[in-house]
């Protein structure tokens, strides 16, 4: 089981390659291929994580010639769930999976694993996009 889904991996790796690029070049657009290119995003499907960023307003696009997107919104204030909320969910558990008339509320178990999907959610809401890009080794090598 995965903690994220691969459309949360890949907008991820698309904000993270725009905020990189927004911290050298303030409004410079990277067109959707190339931020494929450096995210190893398939461009397809690149596009519609894009559209939904679009849409939450972390990311804006500009269509025609000299069309692409750029980071709309601040990497010091976005966190990691909310590029995850833009996209997808978190898996949490609230009503027994095995589906139990009996179990009015979780078991140890399925209690052990919210919490602990509870703890990943605390850890994203703690995570700025700023500091995934304020590393050494950046995601999205941009040469202009």
């Amino acid at each position: 089981m995965s903690i994220v889904s691969q459309t949360t991996e890949y907008a991820l790796r698309a904000i993270v390659c725009l905020s990189q690029q927004a911290k050298t070049e303030k409004g410079q657009i990277l067109t959707a291929p190339f931020i494929a290119e450096q995210t190893k995003v398939p461009p397809g499907y690149l596009v519609k994580v894009l559209q939904n960023m679009c849409r939450s307003g972390l990311v804006q696009s500009q269509r025609g010639i000299g069309g692409g997107f750029r980071l709309a919104c601040d990497p010091k204030k976005t966190t990691i769930y909310d590029v995850l909320q833009a996209v997808d969910e978190l898996p949490r558990i609230q009503v027994c999976p095995l589906g139990n008339p009996l179990h009015t509320k979780l078991c140890p178990l399925h209690q052990r694993i919210d919490a602990a999907l509870e703890s990943v959610e605390v850890a994203f809401k703690n995570t700025t996009i700023a500091e995934l890009v304020d590393t050494q080794d950046p995601l999205c090598m941009i040469d202009m």
